[in-house]
């Protein structure tokens, strides 16, 4: 038991640093443009991430396919059952439906999958963070402004690396080497800066509703538990992919989903803000005791 908690830091700790380092930034008013730090990561680090990752063969086709469909399973279940949740206490759809149906895989999922499982973590944890960023490109942008445009979607790197991604998994190709250092350089830009960004961006946020705010985070996990003890049964994952997944499952709302919350239903995004931050939360608590009694 004692190695496997010197392990289950190792794992956490770091990543806590780092979000604590960006909090840090927020509170001694040290300037951080996010607007700026959010496009280097959404144009450049996500992309080369992906391409020099996937690049390297540390997963099969098939097996990152597969994780991709349980990936579109868990947003689509997590999507139902809030959508249900949210009529029946009748709280507006357009503004809690995407934060209760996107993870925050990309910031802290990515991390603790990579310090936990390695390289092949990494890589399944990829392959769960491109549905969710398509998803947050799409449904996260469409539902609180309540129309359908595919027009930010398309604008998107990520997809068009996604693309190439799978094209050379699927014929066993990998890039010259001058290129996958190059990504490899830039890649590594994604994690550090989304770490420090989820930090700064938790210690500004617009809180209200906190009660209200809290019941939902407390939701939304019993939400997530449930559904990754499902999927990971019901698509037979194993290893590394099971505990991966499980992982990417429990992360907490999506803090990108907030943004669009804020421009468009105004009125509902500090409760909206209160439900993230307490979701993130819970998840430091959640992560340490299923990766020592569940993963």
């Amino acid at each position: 038991m004692e190695a496997l908690f010197y392990h289950v830091s190792n794992v956490l700790l770091p990543v806590l640093i780092c979000v604590l380092a960006g909090y840090g930034l927020a509170r001694f008013n040290v300037y951080f443009d996010t607007k700026m730090v959010g496009s280097l990561v959404s144009n450049i680090g996500y992309p080369t991430l992906i391409l020099s990752h996937l690049s390297g063969q540390h997963i099969e086709f098939e097996a990152f396919i597969r994780v991709m469909a349980a990936s579109i399973a868990m947003i689509a279940c997590f999507g139902l059952i809030a959508f249900i949740f949210l009529k029946v206490i009748k709280l507006p759809v357009q503004a809690f439906l995407s934060p209760m149906m996107l993870n925050n895989v990309g910031n802290i999922g990515l991390p603790v999958s990579f310090l936990a499982f390695g390289n092949s973590g990494l890589s399944v944890s990829l392959a769960v963070v491109i549905i969710v960023l398509i998803g947050v490109f799409s449904v996260g942008i469409w539902v609180p402004i309540g129309k359908i445009s595919f027009k930010d979607l398309i604008r998107q790197p990520v997809i068009y690396s996604v693309i190439i991604a799978l094209v050379l998994l699927a014929t066993n190709t990998t890039l010259p080497v001058p290129l996958t250092k190059s990504f490899t350089i830039l890649g590594g830009l994604a994690i550090p800066l989304m770490l420090l960004t989820l930090g700064f961006t938790l210690a500004t946020l617009n809180t209200g509703g906190l009660l209200k705010g809290f019941l939902l985070a407390l939701f939304h996990l019993t939400m997530t538990v449930t559904v990754a003890y499902v999927l990971s049964h019901l698509f037979q994952m194993q290893g590394v992919t099971r505990g991966v997944f499980i992982l990417m499952c429990l992360m907490p709302s999506s803090v990108a989903t907030y943004l669009w919350v804020e421009k468009y239903q105004p009125d509902n995004a500090p409760t909206v803000a209160s439900m993230i931050l307490f979701s993130s939360l819970l998840t430091i608590a959640v992560v340490p005791l299923a990766l020592t009694y569940w993963i």
